[in-house]
């Protein structure tokens, strides 16, 4: 099994935007754009995560908790019902909630929250890739 630790950064919020991929303290990917959002930037991640791992057995790290839920616990919902929610309201960033999920379901990926910035050194490592990333770097 694959271990993934993402995250994705946008400075200022909305503004430009990285995301990195970390395994084994390496960045495995990176990407950004020029006007995003942080919350834009972890699904780039974590979708990038997906492709990489490519239906091997993975545990996907991320700080967001946000896009766990979307994609354990509200896009099956949101897909049953037309892919709107129950509720008034569209959904965000809707291109990306179907392409992570449809990543997710395909997958054999174990989504895992962990708590950001309290010292957790691949998370610290996401964060330092993915702000390299908005900064344009490259592998």
């Amino acid at each position: 099994m694959i271990t993934l630790w993402t995250d994705g950064s946008a400075n200022p919020n909305p503004g430009p935007g990285g995301y990195a991929v970390i395994e084994n303290d390496k960045p495995v990917a990176l990407g950004g754009e020029k006007d995003s959002t942080n919350i834009r930037m972890e699904a780039k991640a974590l979708i990038d995560a997906m492709k990489y791992a490519d239906g091997r057995p993975c545990m996907i790290y991320t700080d967001s908790e946000f896009w766990k839920n979307v994609l354990t616990l509200w896009a099956e919902g949101w897909e049953a019902n037309g892919w709107k929610k129950k509720t008034s309201g569209e959904i965000k960033n809707l291109e990306l909630v179907k392409e992570a999920y449809e990543l997710y379901r395909q997958g054999n990926v174990k989504l895992i929250w962990t708590k950001a910035h309290v010292g957790t050194k691949e998370n610290e490592l996401a964060d330092e890739w993915a702000n390299k990333a908005r900064e344009g770097a490259t592998l």
